[in-house]
Parts: C-alpha cells; structure tokens; sequence
C-alpha cells in the first residue's frame, strides 16, 4: 500500500513545480492577478495584462485550450480540478460584478475566457471608429516626444489587437508577404508619428525622411529624443 501511495504522489503532476498543474503554496482563490476589475472597457489592455499574469504561474494553457480536461480519473484529472477551479476564482475576482455574476456558472476558465472574447473582443465598427478617430485627432501639443510617442503607441497596440495584419498560411512560403505587409504598416504609421509632430522638428523630420530604407519608429522616437 506505502509503494502505490509513494508512486502516485511521484506521478502527480501538481507536484511537479514546472508543470502548469503545479499551484504554489501562495495561490489562493482570493489572488488578484491584476490590479484594476474589468467592467466592459478597454478588454485588449485587460486580456493582455491577464494573459502576462497566467503565464508567469504558467497557467496560459487552460485559456488558450491547449490544455483540455483529462478524460480518465486520476491524479492529473485531480490536478486539473483543482487548477480549474482556482483559475476561476481568480478570473471572477478580476471582473466586474455584473459581468462576474453572467459567467459564474461556467464550468471552466476556458468558457469563461471564449464568453469574454466573444462579448468583448470581437472588433466593432463602432471600435474602430473610436480608435481611428483618437489616432486621426491626437498631435503632440503638450507633450513631451516620450508622452507623444507612448499615446500613439498605445493606440496602435490596442488596434493591432482588433484588427491584426493577415498572415499568410501557405506551406514553405517563400513570398515574405507578411514581413512586407508589417513593413509597410510601419512605414505608414512612421509618417503618421512624424507629421504630427509640433513645430521645431522639421529638420530631423525631414532627416529621418531622407533615409533609405525608412527607420522603424522606435529608431525614430531615439532620434528625435
């Protein structure tokens, strides 16, 4: 009886510290993975900020679907049980209380995270309106080059996370397309950086202008720093 007890403790994967069905003893339902609830705005920032969290305890798996529920019983169905669930007490102590209440009988993180994308990550025209709007309003004014650059920044990541570049699924592709298309987009976001810029800057504007092939935009933020 001590021999089978001793082996499935050493087959038990939440024992294990590099497997995602390890918990650390500091885990607990009431964890907050990240600082602010998310009440319905602004879920590109909230879904990023959670998903840097869930892969520092290496628990990205169970959200992502690459980890699914063990069919047979055992110490790894055990494992994902207990995994699951502090999972969801994490993500329930992470939302709104409404939105907390409409996915509280989800059965798994993975459902809860699919309901939140599909309520909330689907790109809207509505969201691409407001977002292309703020990028075709905003100009330096203001603001340092440092503020300037971290608005537009924040902007254009919210953007991509809504409306992503397409990428070529072709087997062996030896086009490049996709190293041409996020050049291209650099290059217009470039001149979209530079031609709002304040008065002053027309000198190392039209520098950074001159060079070929055109500087990536951090390259340029250093430049005008």
């Amino acid at each position: 009886m001590a021999d089978t007890q001793n082996t499935e403790l050493e087959l038990d994967p939440s024992q294990n510290s590099s497997s995602p069905f390890h918990l650390h003893p500091s885990d607990n339902p009431g964890m907050k993975l990240v600082s602010m609830k998310f009440d319905g705005n602004g879920f590109a920032d909230w879904k990023q900020s959670m998903l840097i969290s869930l892969s520092a305890k290496n628990k990205t798996g169970f959200v992502d679907g690459s980890i699914t529920k063990p069919v047979t019983a055992g110490s790894t169905l055990r494992a994902w049980e207990r995994c699951n669930s502090m999972m969801i007490s994490w993500m329930l102590g992470v939302l709104d209380q409404n939105i907390a209440r409409s996915v509280l009988y989800f059965k798994t993180v993975r459902e809860i995270w699919l309901n939140l994308e599909e309520r909330y990550g689907t790109a809207s025209g509505t969201m691409l309106f407001s977002l292309q709007q703020s990028l075709f309003e905003i100009r330096q004014g203001s603001e340092n080059i440092s503020g300037y650059y971290t608005k537009m920044k924040m902007l254009w990541h919210q953007l991509d996370s809504l409306d992503p570049l397409p990428i070529c699924g072709c087997t062996n592709c030896t086009c490049e397309i996709n190293k041409k298309l996020v050049k291209s987009q650099e290059d217009r976001r470039l001149m979209e950086f530079l031609m709002k810029l304040n008065e002053g800057f027309e000198i190392i504007r039209g520098n950074i202008l001159l060079m070929s092939p055109l500087p990536s935009i951090s390259q340029a933020y250093r430049l005008l720093l």
